[in-house]
């Protein structure tokens, strides 16, 4: 009597101790799986996305001051058009938010409040209102004549708000060398909800 008392008892207790051996099975496997997302994210984010913020207003109305963005670490050759984070040294001190505008190997002229690529006139309906003016820098501070040229290993980059934008046209920015581009800015962090960049 009293060993089948003892393991009934014994069975009572193991049945007990299942659910707390189960739960904290369970504890470790979602935590295991928790700690793998993060290290996945920071991974991603680390190699493959940066973060920038938007300084001033040369990238209006497209960008604004304060703006954060998510900026694609792998950017195999940057596009005209891109949306690029420049860390090439220059007379600010601060990395540069800017527009590719022209690529190794092309020929850029600035004229009649336009830009011209290889001789015709570049489309820039995606991201300037019709009403934008285009002009070259004064003389005094331009970074050289036009038509210009671009070498290989080069871009050259504007700001969407033309007329209140230091970039490639003037020289204390002038052409910006491949390797100082961090990346292509993928999408608006902030402010939340306005995700999408021209």
């Amino acid at each position: 009597m009293e060993e089948s008392t003892e393991a009934e008892a014994m069975a009572m207790a193991d049945a007990l101790d299942q659910p707390s051996s189960k739960m904290t099975a369970s504890f470790y496997e979602l935590a295991e799986v928790m700690v793998s997302a993060i290290l996945v994210m920071a991974a991603m984010f680390i190699f493959l996305f940066r973060f920038a913020g938007v300084v001033g207003e040369s990238m209006l109305p497209n960008l604004h001051n304060a703006d954060w963005l998510a900026v694609s670490a792998v950017l195999p050759k940057p596009q005209r058009g891109d949306v690029v984070i420049i860390s090439q040294p220059n007379e600010h001190h601060e990395p540069l938010v800017k527009r590719v505008i022209a690529t190794a190997g092309e020929t850029i002229d600035i004229r009649e409040g336009a830009v011209w690529i290889n001789g015709e006139r570049l489309d820039e309906s995606a991201y300037l209102a019709d009403s934008v003016v285009t002009n070259p820098a004064p003389r005094e501070s331009a970074s050289g004549d036009f038509p210009i040229r671009i070498p290989r290993g080069y871009v050259f980059v504007m700001g969407d708000n033309r007329g209140a934008s230091s970039d490639s046209r003037f020289s204390d920015v002038g052409l910006i060398n491949e390797n100082y581009i961090l990346g292509k800015v993928s999408l608006r962090l902030r402010p939340f909800g306005q995700f999408k960049v021209k």
